[in-house]
């Protein structure tokens, strides 16, 4: 089959930053399905979407030049239907061969499960790639994913932004196709200072080199390459090393065609300040790489990103300098504000700030977290008095001026200025890893002190939300409490913290509850105020019921579960395994963690799979029986050697695997626990479970139930049976 490399590029005006890269997979996939629905073959080879500030690109290295031959089959009327008694064609058989324009003898016949019936086959020559490709365009177009097209002039049509030049080439062959107004040409456009003119492409692979010669990257990868390369050699000259985060990167990267990189510095003044806040202002609102120093220390160098090879760089660069200044001496001006008013001080301010209609004020919460934060100290080791401390002092930073030009310093600036107010080093730095995890891939909380301060904050906010009625609900989740729930579990579980969930849910549930309690009591007290100023006597003091059920702490619990599934699947562990120890419900998600390692070692015993098939068919008959089972078995009702023998392992078992089940030591439980497969297998071959005699059944049953329980205290391991 002939190809042909196909090459499709829309010209625009800027396009969004943020949507750019979507834009050009959306284009790019689009492209290759239209092709493929329709038959085209398409080689990709390591084809991937190519795009600028300025266009979106679709460059596959071969298109098949026409479809392959297209074959058709129109079902008819059955044979009962089309024809009458003399075997003449009816109204309905000639009514179906007139809409195909043959003849009715021309029909063919087939037979399926309700008889034989006509059928029109036809195969007609496939269409040139050449006159399917504005259907494949327009196609493409259609399914781009752009919530607010923007419309020019008086046309009709809208697109992110407004189309100037459409380059279609099938070979050397520019394509008779147009799209929003543009008729396709084999002319696109270089950089829009340094090559202002219009580019000529003969042919489709020489697409990418062409727009390099006219100053401008068209692979996303190259640019990125670039402008890591050009920052890191930037920041080497001043002596450092560039930051470069992913995010800012990849934003510079939709910003430029030709990446030149402009070493900049600002006054060593502003330094002073927490090196975050000017980490932010440079990146989130100027897309500028900060330069540091070998000990990962802010210097006052920056790096600047142009998107032009300009003759008087200087000029850039002073632009640079002093587009950033006014920001830096806000930043300054609201940190030195902020020290002469003094931590403590700002947290006076909380009690007149809501947290939450029903949860009260921000001081509530932080009562209640310091209070949760001193009882999970004690059980990790950590110091209550410091956990107290830290929680007390790890909102204040909200009333800050600093947080309220930067939201994203919350506790980042709490730290600052907790050091500067003189308090320990461990509570200053509790302040700002109560945050911990920030997001998805951050890691959690470094200290001791840390860990129980994010603990304890991530517990009251699930508490209260599910108390207060917030619990998410398809895509709202407004009080972030999917996103708090996963950063609860994992610093439980990464930190080997052995902390009884359940208990510490109840007792946060219990103090968000007298909180809910409390509101309503003033709520009730307001308006019966109100009612008394109008001449209406009620009382005050109202009451208001702080209760909670086990149902109510279960559904948490099941809460903070459902997160967890996906947090191990990234990690690899299968479903199975999750199921078997989540069916146990284990108070210590620290314990549910080392119960998962055992599980996954189990599996790849030889012996678990008839092991987990033997529990679970242990399991059906015990749900089964119609009769009491005893606590033990009587021995001396165990008259078949394999039930005596599997008596005497399953007794072994207890005794071999108690002290290890007790420190947790369940890989060591589960290995043992694998040696029982003979004795089960020969119970299961050679004893009639449900005997004809109801003193031997029973005893039969509670053999197996002693069993049960032992292969099942780790996980339910019956959840690996397929």
């Amino acid at each position: 089959m002939s190809m042909q490399p196909l090459l499709i590029e829309l010209g625009t005006e800027e396009l969004p930053v943020k949507a750019l890269p979507g834009l050009a997979q959306a284009l790019f996939d689009g492209i290759i399905a239209a092709l493929e629905k329709r038959g085209i073959t398409v080689e990709r080879g390591d084809a991937k979407p190519l795009y600028s500030p300025r266009r979106l690109a679709v460059l596959l290295p071969g298109v098949a030049i026409e479809q392959p031959e297209q074959t058709s089959e129109v079902l008819g009327p059955y044979l009962n239907i089309a024809l009458d008694a003399d075997g003449q064609p009816t109204k309905a058989l000639q009514g179906f061969a007139a809409k195909l324009g043959v003849e009715w003898t021309q029909l063919e016949r087939l037979t399926d499960a309700k008889g034989e019936r006509f059928v029109h086959r036809a195969t007609t020559p496939g269409a040139l790639t050449l006159d399917l490709l504005q259907a494949v365009l327009d196609e493409a177009l259609a399914g781009m994913p752009i919530p607010k097209p923007m419309r020019w002039g008086a046309h009709p049509y809208g697109f992110a932004r407004p189309l100037h030049w459409l380059v279609v080439l099938l070979g050397s062959t520019v394509a008779n196709v147009q799209a929003l107004g543009i008729r396709a040409g084999r002319h696109s456009r270089g950089h829009r200072f340094h090559a202002p003119d219009d580019v000529a492409i003969a042919q489709p692979q020489d697409y990418v080199q062409a727009m390099r010669q006219a100053f401008v990257l068209v692979d996303p990868d190259a640019r990125r390459a670039r402008i890591v390369e050009e920052v890191t050699r930037a920041a080497a000259a001043a002596g450092g090393s560039a930051r470069i985060d992913a995010g800012n990167l990849e934003q510079v990267n939709c910003l430029n065609e030709w990446p030149v990189a402009v070493a900049c510095t600002f006054e060593r003044d502003f330094l002073a300040v927490p090196q975050e806040a000017l980490v932010e202002t440079m990146e989130a609102n100027q897309k500028f790489f900060p330069v540091l120093d070998a000990q990962g220390r802010l210097t006052e160098h920056f790096i600047g990103i142009a998107n032009i090879e300009s003759k008087d760089a200087a000029e850039i660069r002073k632009g640079y300098e002093r587009v950033i200044r006014p920001r830096f001496a806000d930043a300054k001006f609201f940190f030195d504000e902020d020290l002469k008013q003094g931590l403590a001080s700002m947290g006076e301010g909380l009690a007149s700030v809501t947290y939450q209609a029903k949860l009260g004020s921000v001081a509530d919460k932080v009562a209640r977290v310091a209070a949760l934060a001193e009882t999970i100290a004690a059980q990790v080791g950590a110091d209550p008095v410091q956990a107290r401390r830290a929680a007390l002092l790890a909102k204040n930073d909200l009333q800050s001026r600093m947080v309220g030009e930067f939201p994203e310093l919350q506790g980042i600036a709490g730290r600052y200025y907790a050091q500067r107010a003189g308090e320990t080093d461990e509570v200053a730095l509790a302040i700002d890893e109560a945050y911990r995890p920030r997001f998805a891939a951050d890691n959690i909380a470094a200290s001791a002190l840390g860990k129980v301060l994010a603990i304890a904050e991530r517990l009251d906010t699930l508490a209260g939300g599910f108390a207060a009625g917030l619990k998410p609900t398809g895509n709202k989740d407004p009080f972030a409490l999917r996103r708090n729930a996963l950063g609860l579990a994992r610093t439980i579980i990464e930190s080997g913290f052995d902390l009884d969930l359940k208990m510490l849910i109840h007792d946060a549930r219990a103090q968000v509850s007298i909180a809910i309690a409390g509101t309503e009591v003033d709520r009730l007290d307001i308006a019966a105020e109100k009612a008394r100023a109008e001449g209406v006597e009620v009382p005050l003091s109202q009451s208001a019921s702080s209760e909670f059920t086990q149902k109510d702490l279960a559904e948490l619990y099941d809460f903070i579960l459902d997160r967890l599934r996906g947090y191990y699947t990234d990690r690899g562990v299968p479903a199975a395994h999750f199921n078997a120890v989540a069916e146990l419900r284990p108070a210590s998600l620290y314990d549910f963690d080392r119960r998962l390692d055992a599980i996954g070692v189990f599996a790849q015993l030889p012996e678990a799979a008839a092991l987990a098939a033997a529990n679970k068919r242990i399991g059906n008959i015990l749900k089964k029986a119609d009769i009491a089972i005893p606590a033990m078995e009587d021995a001396a009702l165990l008259s078949e050697p394999a039930e005596r023998a599997l008596a005497e392992a399953v007794e072994a078992a207890y005794a071999e695997t108690g002290p290890a089940l007790a420190r947790g030591d369940y890989v060591d439980v589960l290995t043992h626990l694998a040696r029982l497969r003979p004795q089960v297998d020969a119970f299961f071959d050679a004893v009639m479970v449900n005997a004809d005699d109801p003193a031997v059944r029973a005893n039969r049953l509670a053999l197996l139930k002693r069993l049960a329980e032992r292969l099942g205290s780790v996980a339910a391991i019956e959840h690996l049976s397929a």
